[in-house]
């Protein structure tokens, strides 16, 4: 399940940005977008910290926040409501997407509260839902891998997430009313894919905020597993603190507790994705 048969070894040269555009011509970012459009699922905490996994095992990453509520980009410490451009000015005013990166543990696209009201701003543009598809393209060689942080709805925002991603990882709750949405999910993916992005396919399911210690959440799990099969993530994250105390640090959970077993299942979970062996 992984996205890359094996990981790039490094070549020697120090990595001194985490946007450095190095000579020649790069392969081009792969493009991961998390969804799910129930909330409080742990998305952004994942979108984050698999960043962050990535960017430790020698990736380059760029993380888009288009939440309105901004919450990827207070996890790095930038206050939405201070920030001069963000992804609402990439969207509605097709401004360069370099212009609202912030260089900090990982690179942020940063999201204000602006957003909110991209989705009327962008109603009548055309091709309104390739927008952020197409600011990405100005970045792609710079990076390994772009994370997308979605809202917990199915709206345009969301939609334009998934016509640029190539892959779509799932994080859900391990209770029942949670897995109910995915069915929605799958929808809206097969209607992205009749009508604006065939390539698109999710990468796995991530069983999130698991209490190993109910019976409630070891059935849902085993219906999961029983309902996607081996579309069904092997990495689990449990619950803990940690995941809360983070991001008032404005950090990942990896670069706050590293020793943690929160930062050891994110760097589990980017072993899978990556298709390393374990």
């Amino acid at each position: 399940m992984g996205l890359l048969e094996k990981k790039r070894p490094a070549q020697g040269a120090r990595r001194t940005s985490n946007s450095a555009s190095g000579r020649g011509r790069r392969k081009q970012a792969q493009v991961i977008a998390f969804a799910n459009q129930k909330g409080g699922v742990a998305k952004t905490t994942t979108t984050l910290n698999l960043a962050a996994a990535f960017q430790e095992a020698g990736h380059r990453v760029l993380c888009v926040d288009m939440d309105p509520q901004g919450n990827l980009t207070m996890s790095q410490g930038v206050d939405p409501d201070a920030v001069e451009v963000s992804m609402y000015d990439v969207l509605v005013n097709h401004v360069s997407i370099r212009d609202c990166i912030a260089h900090q543990e990982v690179d942020v696209a940063c999201a204000s509260i602006d957003l909110a009201g991209a989705e009327i701003a962008m109603s009548t543009q055309i091709g309104r839902e390739r927008s952020l598809e197409k600011a990405l393209d100005e970045v792609r060689e710079e990076y390994e891998f772009v994370c997308i942080d979605t809202p917990p709805s199915l709206g345009l925002l969301t939609i334009n997430a998934l016509t640029a991603a190539r892959t779509v990882i799932v994080p859900v709750q391990c209770e029942y009313l949670s897995m109910r949405g995915l069915v929605q999910l799958q929808n809206t993916l097969a209607m992205i894919r009749d009508n604006l992005n065939p390539d698109v396919e999710i990468a796995g399911i991530l069983p999130t905020l698991v209490d190993s210690r109910t019976v409630h959440a070891k059935e849902a799990i085993e219906m999961l597993e029983e309902s996607f099969g081996d579309q069904v993530f092997a990495s689990r994250i449990k619950k803990t603190v940690r995941f809360a105390e983070a991001p008032v640090r404005g950090m990942s959970v990896l670069k706050y507790d590293p020793d943690g077993k929160a930062a050891y299942a994110y760097r589990q979970l980017a072993r899978e994705v990556l298709g390393v062996d374990t």
